[in-house]
């Protein structure tokens, strides 16, 4: 058994197409079923069922599924860990960020890039559900979001700044000069909002406080997006639209401003935070980066509600 044809099995099960795994692999669908009736010859079993129109898994192809993705990391790890022995930091780090943390990206990133040259980065984004899947299956290395009661143990999280829920407005808009606004107020006043979609942290703080209120929610939605960047250059063109979303996200938008949100401090307080893989090896380049990402908000001193 060959780590080559664990991987062609491990793409064919996750696509459930040999025409989709070869294109994803770079070889030839002849290649890949070659490689596959190999595998199945070894182990003596029926990996997938077959026809005309449809793959699927056998019994023990979903049995070997888990059994194979964790062979193939362990091998990985195991590469990694001796590139690691050496002075010279190469090889690939896979980020994965949500947009909220764009910015706090920007000055770590130039540094890494400037200092270790024979690092290829490759940088994700998602909503931190998605990217905290993609931790689980070993497609990146890190993840910047902010912390999820969803996330279980499965993570190592280190919180690198606190934020909070706010309004977002255009500095010309009437609640511009507010020190603080409730959702009352905002549902009164019939305000147009914009919120953040369901998987996104933001909106999960809001519904968490209607459920723990036995409140329904009553504001006037106007939008919902899965994309900060997005909500925020609608704010930028309109002053009649009120976001929703962490202090953070609007961190360098010079034209927006943004209102803390005062209901519950508890519930509408976030954590920023680097995750990795809880009892699995970090590569050394991702422990540096992290160090790099650490001293930029260090550095900065006045991010955060503290």
């Amino acid at each position: 058994m060959e780590l080559r044809q664990l991987r062609y099995f491990v793409a064919t099960a996750k696509t459930l197409s040999f025409s989709a795994a070869s294109r994803k692999l770079f070889i030839t669908q002849s290649t890949l079923s070659q490689q596959i009736h190999a595998l199945e010859d070894e182990l003596g079993t029926r990996l997938f069922s077959r026809d005309s129109h449809t793959v699927a898994l056998t019994e023990a192809g979903d049995r070997l599924l888990p059994l194979a993705i964790e062979t193939i990391k362990a091998a990985e790890d195991c590469k990694t860990q001796m590139e690691d022995l050496n002075e010279t930091l190469t090889g690939e780090l896979n980020i994965g960020v949500t947009h909220s943390f764009s910015t706090l990206l920007t000055k770590p990133l130039a540094n890494f890039l400037h200092t270790y040259k024979q690092v290829q980065l490759h940088i994700y984004y998602a909503d931190s559900l998605h990217l905290m899947e993609m931790l689980r299956n070993h497609t990146i290395d890190l993840a910047l979001a902010y912390k999820s009661d969803h996330a279980g143990n499965d993570f190592d999280s280190h919180v690198l700044f606190t934020d909070r829920l706010c309004a977002i407005v255009r500095k010309d808009h009437f609640l511009a000069g507010r020190q603080s606004i409730t959702l009352a107020e905002l549902e009164r006043d019939n305000w147009g909002i914009a919120l953040p979609s369901k998987q996104m942290q933001a909106r999960e703080l809001l519904d968490r406080y209607w459920e723990s209120e036995g409140q329904a929610d009553h504001l006037r939605k106007r939008i919902e997006l899965n994309d900060a960047n997005f909500i925020l250059d609608l704010l930028d063109d309109s002053n009649l639209l009120v976001g929703i979303l962490s202090e953070e996200t609007s961190r360098h938008r010079r034209g927006l401003t943004a209102i803390p949100l005062v209901e519950n401090d508890a519930l509408f307080t976030m954590e920023g935070c680097i995750h990795t893989l809880a009892n699995t090896y970090t590569k050394r380049s991702a422990r540096i980066f992290a160090d790099m990402l650490m001293e930029e908000v260090k550095g900065e001193g006045s991010r955060g509600v503290g």
